[in-house]
């Protein structure tokens, strides 16, 4: 499983312990930002959450990676952006169950967290689970498709 993950500077240090869970598990991961640059003050420096929630949708909306990970502040920024793209489905997950949801019933191939708002071992434990589950299917893939629909409809006008 190849997995592209990217964050801004609320999300840095949570990032850096989930690229650590996911190389322990010998996942390929993609790391597409923000990396460890530092403010004067010796804080991650400030960067843009667009810039790097977008390289991660634009990867899974391509087909480059099977799925992504994005990490801000509250999460609520990168989801809004990797929406944008043709086909991603970027989930902002809180917590266990929520994460299991996001992948049985809507597929979801982004995970969003909040990197300020979720505590480490809440988040690694979002991750392994969100990777582990399965899409259902059944009913939920006709939503899915309605999903697809809107899209479509959507860019064309």
């Amino acid at each position: 499983m190849k997995v592209a993950i990217g964050c801004d500077h609320g999300g840095l240090e949570l990032k850096e312990g989930i690229v650590v869970l996911l190389n322990s598990q010998g996942t390929e991961i993609i790391d597409m930002g923000t990396g460890d640059c530092c403010s004067e003050a010796g804080r991650p420096a400030s960067v843009d959450y667009p810039d790097y929630g977008a390289k991660v949708a634009k990867a899974v909306s391509a087909g480059e990676v099977d799925c992504g990970i994005l990490v801000c502040g509250t999460g609520i920024g990168m989801s809004i952006v990797a929406n944008k793209f043709p086909g991603v489905r970027a989930a902002l997950c809180h917590d266990a169950f929520t994460a299991k949801m996001s992948r049985m019933h809507n597929d979801a191939n982004i995970l969003a967290i909040g990197g300020r708002v979720t505590g480490r071992e809440v988040a690694l434990d979002m991750v392994g689970i969100w990777l582990s589950t399965p899409f259902e299917g059944g009913r939920h893939q006709r939503r899915l498709d309605k999903i697809s629909d809107i899209e479509k409809t959507s860019l064309s006008v």
